[in-house]
Order: C-alpha cells, then sequence, then structure tokens
C-alpha cells in the first residue's frame, strides 16, 4: 500500500479512535477509508481524514448518534454548533424527562405516591392496528386488543404471517386469573410448539416476535420475545419495560453502541430470541394505576419515528383508537419501509 495511507491501527492511535469504531463507521458510511485492500479486505486511510475522525470522535462524546453525525458534520462551523446547540438542548429536555420519571417511581415504590386500591377495580379501554407498509408485498405483523388482552407479533420467513396469528392465537384464549407467570411461561412454551409447527414439513421455518400484556384487574402479566416492544405512559413521561432480544441490543448491553445508533445500525433486525426456535421469553407481572396508557408496537413503528414524536402522539390528548391511527399515519409519513403494528390501551376505572 501507498505511503501516504494510514494502517487502520495506526489511524485509530492517530485519531484516538478503535479499529471496531472506524469499522463501524465504515459500516454506516460515515467515515469510509481511501482504500480498501482487494485480497485481504484491509482498510487503509489517508492523513488528511484525520481531521473528519477526530470531529466525530467529539460528537460521538457527547453522544450524538451516528445518524445526527452524518447530517451535521459537513456543515460550516457556524451551523455545526448551532446543531450542537440543538443536540445538547434535546439531551438536557430528555435528562429532566428521565429525573421526574426516576422521582415518581421512587415515590411510588416507598408509599409516597397514590395508585388505585384493590376495592377500585379498572378495566382497558383500547384499540389496535396495523398496516402492510410502503415497500413488503406481504403482510406478517398481527396487533390484537381485547379486555383481557393485548398483543403484538412480528412474524419472519415463509408463513410468518401465520406463525404471528398461530402464537397469539395461543394467548387469546388463556384465563386471566391466578397464577399469571404460570399461565404466561406454558403458553410460551405452547406458543413456540404452534410456530415449530408451521415448519416441520421445510427447511426454510418461520419463526415470530411476540409482546403480549394479560389483563387481570390491577395486575398485568407481560411475555415478550423480540423485537416488538412495550412501552408505558405514566404522569406524562414514555419508557419502555421490554428488551430487544436482537444483535445490536446485546451491543448496546456490551457498551459498544449507544441505543440511538443501534435503531440506525445495519444488523438491527437480527433476532437472536423468537418464538420457533425454541428460545426463552421475558416474563413478569406489572401493577397497573389509573390513567397508565400502554403502546405494543412492532419495528414498523419504533425503528422508524423517533420516541421523542411517539411520546407527543402518546400524551396528546386523543382516544386510543385516534392514537393508533396518528402513531401509523407517521411510519407511513417515514417511509413505511416495514410492516406496521400497534396496540394502545388506557387504563380506566369501571
Amino acid at each position: 500500500m501507498a505511503d501516504e495511507f494510514l494502517t487502520i491501527g495506526a489511524f485509530a492511535r492517530a485519531a484516538r479512535l478503535s479499529p471496531k469504531a472506524l469499522r463501524l463507521y465504515d459500516d454506516v458510511g460515515l467515515l469510509r477509508p481511501a482504500a480498501v485492500d482487494a485480497d485481504s479486505g484491509y482498510r487503509y486511510y489517508a492523513p488528511a481524514q484525520l481531521d473528519r475522525a477526530r470531529l466525530v470522535a467529539w460528537l460521538r462524546r457527547i453522544d450524538m448518534p451516528l445518524a445526527r453525525i452524518k447530517e451535521v458534520c459537513d456543515l460550516p462551523g457556524a451551523e455545526l454548533a448551532a446543531a450542537i446547540g440543538e443536540h445538547m438542548a434535546h439531551a438536557e429536555a430528555e435528562l429532566a424527562a428521565r429525573r421526574r420519571l426516576a422521582g415518581f417511581l421512587t415515590d411510588h415504590l416507598t408509599g409516597k405516591g397514590t395508585t388505585m386500591s384493590e376495592t377500585h377495580p379498572l378495566g382497558l379501554r383500547f384499540a389496535a392496528g396495523s398496516e402492510i407498509g410502503q415497500v413488503r408485498d406481504n403482510h406478517q405483523d398481527l396487533a390484537y386488543a381485547g379486555s383481557t388482552l393485548l398483543a403484538v407479533a412480528d412474524g419472519s420467513g415463509p408463513a410468518g404471517d401465520r406463525a404471528a396469528a398461530a402464537a397469539v392465537d395461543v394467548f387469546r384464549s388463556l384465563p386471566a386469573t391466578g397464577d399469571l407467570l404460570g399461565t404466561l411461561t406454558a403458553a410460551v412454551r405452547d406458543a413456540d410448539a404452534a410456530v415449530l409447527a408451521l415448519g416441520a414439513d421445510s427447511d426454510e421455518r418461520p419463526i415470530t416476535t411476540l409482546t403480549a400484556l394479560l389483563w387481570s384487574g390491577t395486575r398485568i402479566g407481560v411475555a415478550h420475545i423480540g423485537d416488538t416492544r412495550a412501552y408505558l405512559v405514566r404522569g406524562g413521561e414514555l419508557s419502555r419495560f421490554t428488551d430487544d432480544h436482537s444483535y445490536v441490543q446485546g451491543l448496546v448491553d456490551a457498551g459498544e453502541l449507544s441505543a440511538a445508533d443501534a435503531v440506525t445500525h445495519p444488523q438491527r433486525p437480527l433476532l437472536v430470541r423468537a418464538l420457533g426456535a425454541a428460545a426463552e421469553a421475558d416474563v413478569a407481572v406489572r401493577t397497573a394505576v389509573q390513567d397508565d396508557r400502554y403502546l405494543l408496537c412492532s419495528d414498523g413503528l419504533w425503528a422508524v419515528v423517533p420516541a421523542g414524536r411517539i411520546a407527543e402522539v402518546l400524551t396528546a390528548g386523543h382516544d386510543p383508537q385516534e392514537t393508533v391511527r396518528l402513531l401509523i399515519e407517521e411510519a407511513m409519513h417515514a417511509g413505511a419501509p416495514d410492516n406496521i403494528a400497534c396496540v394502545v390501551a388506557d387504563v380506566v376505572p369501571l
């Protein structure tokens, strides 16, 4: 390789970045190498690229997402400074929101807050909706909402739509009484078997994600596997209470990728756990509070509509049916590259 190029290791040291970071920046199109060895695939960089690399490193240190860095790093100085100021203002607002939510949870857990007593029965007001989107030619997402069950599933592979339906069908027949954890654990096994059976005669087996809430008075049983998601709006603040079972979430958990960057990572759809793959689901029980609002959705919504915009729609005061319509509309306006499914439910007094 010509003398004017630096190896990826030498360039990483000069830019104070890791080779892994440089490979990621190449993958997302932020900082391409000046040359790539045709035989080994080894990356080489030009010294003139150091200024850009250092700028990227500085912007990453203020936790600016990679997708946003791609948008702003070539701006003139004054415009870039304004973009940095805008990013920091948004980050400070998010931190303030997290502090308010943490205070609310602390009060609730220590008994300072108020919850609806078992003597005041609660119910759900709900709506569900789904759309094929603007790119896919098949619809494999499913949204279901009933008086005791809320569920979203995202099927994949041959018969992915049938896999999603088979999983939700198992949960639709569950009793919403007694041992919720035991009921949900058994249902996950049954749903996994139902999806496995669909591919019994084929080398290519369908799989599906599933996020389901089983309603029982003031208790909500949660069963979750894959990267469909469940969110809660409480006290005007949006929080997510499911973890994505995906490759990029593993990178986030290991501290190798920020949550914001995970959304645009090229391997974001790669799942590590799903029904139909004999994988374990997350099962838990939560306590409901009057005026809680729940959102269940597939990645056709959360991966294309920013969390801040989702929060705005959820807290705008619309009923569940209108809120579902508006959320799907947001995904469609964002290009809807995938199927979309979502459920919105409010906890209300009976």
